[in-house]
């Protein structure tokens, strides 16, 4: 397994990650024991999950899952989203922060976390008062690093400023769509990164599946896939990314590859990538 720099951060992570989503969801707690188990033996060290991921019940399951291998893993959690019915379960206020952050210590079963991320912009709180959170967190030892999921790249450069200016922690990583066939960060925000080191931790990586080759020209999306109630796979099921689809994979081939493998190799060959996030 090769192992890369967390952005500009000394910590190494594996070059796959485990996108944790389906855990507590698809996958029970026997199944994420394995999934987590099986990772480790193939050296992949970082996890990804967030508290809204099944209710907080994927970090649940791989709080349990890492139990006694705690100084193996890299965890990565975010917070932000709605996680309760009251007007502060939700949001990136340091009243939001503070609390999900322990919430999401207590569901982990951990004293820290290695890596904790916004996992979205909110326009109704101050930059200020987000990084200054997120600051406090680090100081206090809850938090090692901080990075963010879904920013553009003004909203990335503008907490980041900021954070410089006061000199506060500022985001050392993001988390965008990015594979082969959703290229839109090279326009500002991979460029940023690579000017600012931030390290890029691209999820979906095989656009929900489309990149796997399992959805055929014409036919209907297999009973259980994504693509079979997704809007976001199935807006890729049109001829034209068929088309660009075939040449890719007859390109793998030639190569005696898959077409997922080339999926993620080309990823990693973007050196501000730190890790791709797998499922």
């Amino acid at each position: 397994m090769e192992y890369r720099n967390l952005g500009s951060a000394g910590v190494k992570v594996s070059a796959i990650g485990i996108g944790c989503n389906q855990f507590g969801g698809k996958v029970d707690k026997d199944g994420t024991k394995d999934i987590v188990q099986r990772a480790l033996d193939e050296g992949i060290n970082l996890f990804d999950t967030a508290d809204v991921y099944s209710r907080g019940v994927s970090e649940e399951y791989l709080g349990a899952a890492i139990d006694g291998l705690r100084d193996q893993v890299v965890i990565a959690t975010k917070g932000r989203s709605k996680m309760g019915e009251g007007p502060n379960d939700q949001g990136a206020s340091r009243y939001h922060i503070m609390n999900a952050v322990e919430a999401s210590l207590r569901r982990l079963g951990t004293d820290h976390i290695d890596l904790y991320q916004i996992h979205r912009w909110d326009d109704a709180v101050s930059v200020h008062e987000m990084m200054r959170a997120l600051d406090d967190l680090v100081r206090a030892g809850k938090v090692l690093y901080i990075g963010a999921s879904n920013l553009s790249a003004w909203q990335l450069c503008r907490s980041n400023d900021i954070a410089e200016m006061m000199g506060w922690e500022r985001f050392g990583t993001i988390q965008p769509h990015y594979h082969m066939l959703e290229r839109g960060i090279e326009t500002e925000l991979a460029p940023y990164c690579a000017f600012a080191g931030v390290g890029i931790l691209p999820y979906f990586p095989l656009a929900g599946g489309f990149l796997t080759g399992k959805y055929k020209r014409g036919e209907t999306p297999p009973a259980g896939s994504r693509g079979e109630k997704s809007p976001y796979v199935q807006k890729y099921l049109t001829d034209a990314n068929f088309d660009k689809l075939e040449t890719l994979t007859a390109f793998a081939a030639s190569r005696g590859h898959t077409l997922h493998e080339l999926a993620f190799a080309w990823l990693l060959s973007n050196k501000q990538v730190s890790s791709v996030i797998a499922g």
